[in-house]
């Protein structure tokens, strides 16, 4: 088996060495990741300047670009074969709820999705990288589980995992989740720069608001691991034939 892993947090990340350390027991595995820390960058390409590529060690590459930009270059000429799996992260905070729009680890999954390849995106609840081997532990086994279960007649699958920062046996089982909902985010932080100009930092997430039961948020809430399966179609089909109905009057 061939396993492609990136991240938004750089290849260097504690993170994503550890992932790759411990997914080494299911075959081959190759790191394409940022240079440095990407998050907040969504889907997006670089289409303004060429990439570099270094191979920093024997089957890690760093690219001074996006976690897209990585795997969009790992299936597009880097590697000679395609993979069979990709995973993103471990990523240094969640991404639940709207932050899976933004988040450069959901954004590098999606991107192998894109290519037609399984795809796992994981994420640490808290920032800090407390009881990484915890998350270790359930990345391996999430990834076990799916290949026991995979049918190569199915389409690719898309997945987000959230898991709380415990002890592996404090939590509290593995359930799978539909994403909720945030409030809107909070206000800009507005400072002055030391010459005197206007500068903004982008506001905290905002709270919880669809966290009910069944939701990423309701699930590490109670100390479970979330797993929420995605799609990219953003198509409304409910609303199709109506926006048609205004248009033809």
């Amino acid at each position: 088996m061939r396993i492609l892993i990136s991240n938004d947090d750089g290849y260097s990340a504690a993170g994503i060495r550890a992932l790759a350390r411990a997914m080494k027991r299911f075959g081959e595995v190759t790191v394409v990741a940022p240079e440095f820390n990407q998050s907040g960058s969504s889907n997006s390409l670089t289409l303004t300047r060429p990439l570099l590529v270094q191979e920093i060690e024997e089957r890690v590459f760093a690219v001074n670009g996006t976690p897209s930009d990585s795997v969009h270059l790992a299936l597009t000429g880097l590697l000679d074969e395609k993979p069979d799996l990709l995973l993103s992260g471990i990523n240094c905070g969640q991404n639940m709820g709207e932050d899976t729009m933004y988040s450069g680890t959901v954004a590098a999954a999606i991107e192998g999705y894109f290519f037609g390849i399984d795809s796992i995106a994981f994420s640490q609840i808290e920032r800090g990288w407390a009881h990484l081997d915890s998350a270790v532990k359930v990345a391996e086994l999430i990834v076990e589980k799916f290949l026991q279960q995979k049918d190569e007649r199915q389409p690719a699958r898309l997945l987000n995992v959230n898991i709380p920062n415990l002890p592996y046996e404090a939590l509290q089982g593995i359930v799978a989740t539909r994403l909720g909902r945030r409030h809107h985010a909070e206000s800009v932080i507005r400072e002055v720069s030391p010459r005197g100009f206007p500068i903004y930092w982008i506001g905290a997430a905002g709270q919880p608001m669809d966290c009910g039961e069944g939701t990423d948020f309701w699930a590490v809430k109670s100390n479970a691991v979330s797993v929420t399966p995605l799609q990219v179609d953003l198509t409304n089909y409910s609303a199709v034939s109506s926006v048609a109905s205004w248009l033809n009057q």
